[in-house]
């Protein structure tokens, strides 16, 4: 894709994602660069860090659509990333889940169509996908709205990613385990048999530039991940910390989890078109033609299975200890150094 003098926009630019992005397209020919965001310590941070005249910072809120129609003129290219991603918060807020992840979503799309945005790839979760809590169900709903959106947005093509949990993200296991081992506390495991996909955060970044270089509209685009279950990923990390026989208390599954995560339901398999390492769902083309819903049906579905973080492929300890020790948390804790914990 040709980037020459073009500009991108990354919501929620301040997280990992977007610092894990500007790594990519720095050194690229696009002309500019801007980061949306909330946090002006943060886009503070990064504009020291990355001291480039390419970047330019823009403080709204994806709730405020003048803010954001401020941000997106001018712009060819989006990377939506804002939302709230906490499953507690998000049931315990779950009225602010709906007005960043579905209504925020909706303002930067109408901004994009009406501004002539060229692509926009929208940052999905495996939560979407048969939807048990506030968070999961809020995306499941910008999912739906992304699609319906990319039906009449004209020159504006509009691409979602979905995956699964970002290792070493905030909020996520890994930290919390070595946190817990390091203040001498038993490690903390909700169920050992559960299972989640395990993807670093160059592997959603991957799968973010894959949708963005091949998307058409309404397309949804999976990457096929491995999984472990918790049990297998304490053992691993006890493991590269030289303390295998390190005490696990487990404590029952909490509030809105799940036994294991699901990236592509049963009815969106029979549709998909395995890419290799990816899969891709197209949308659903109906008009606006009601009978469509109601006279027409899919014999394949019953026959169908979904996929998800128990028949993929599955992570020994060994090779799991492979990739944990991909990411730049634990290469730092095994020096001695304290890890920064990825914000995604």
């Amino acid at each position: 894709m040709n980037l020459k003098g073009k500009v991108l926009l990354i919501t929620g630019g301040t997280g990992s994602f977007g610092n894990a992005v500007l790594r990519r397209f720095i050194g690229s020919e696009l002309s500019q660069i801007r980061i949306f965001s909330r946090d002006e310590k943060k886009q503070d941070d990064m504009r020291k860090k990355f001291s480039n005249s390419k970047l330019k910072f823009y403080i709204g809120d994806v709730r405020d659509y003048l803010s954001v129609l401020n941000a997106v003129r001018g712009v060819d290219f989006i990377f939506h990333a804002a939302a709230l991603k906490q499953v507690p918060s998000c049931e315990f807020h779950p009225l602010e889940a709906v007005k960043t992840n579905v209504l925020g979503t909706d303002n930067i799309l109408e901004a994009a169509i009406v501004s002539d945005v060229s692509r926009v790839v929208v940052l999905s979760t495996d939560k979407a996908v048969y939807p048990i809590n506030a968070m999961g169900i809020s995306k499941a709903l910008m999912e739906k709205l992304a699609v319906s959106k990319s039906h009449s947005s004209n020159s504006t093509i509009i691409n979602i990613t979905r995956y699964g949990n970002v290792m070493c993200s905030r909020g996520s296991v890994i930290p919390l385990f070595i946190n817990q081992i390091r203040l001498g506390q038993p490690i903390s495991i909700t169920d050992p048999a559960m299972t989640r996909f395990m993807m670093t955060l160059d592997d959603a970044v991957d799968l973010v530039l894959y949708a963005f270089q091949n998307g058409k509209p309404g397309e949804i685009f999976v990457q096929k991940a491995p999984a472990s279950t918790i049990k297998i990923l304490a053992n691993a990390l006890t493991g590269l910390l030289n303390k295998p026989e390190y005490e696990i208390q487990i404590i029952g599954t909490r509030h809105g989890e799940k036994l294991y995560e699901t990236l592509l339901s049963r009815e969106e398999m029979v549709a998909s078109e395995d890419l290799g390492g990816y899969y891709c769902v197209p949308p659903d083309l109906r008009d606006l033609n009601y009978s469509k819903y109601v006279e027409k049906g899919e014999q394949r579905i019953s026959q169908a299975i979904d996929y998800n973080s128990h028949n993929t492929t599955q992570l020994d300890v060994a090779s799991m200890q492979h990739l944990l020790l991909k990411l730049s948390f634990m290469q730092s804790y095994l020096r001695g150094e304290v890890g920064e914990v990825e914000e995604y």
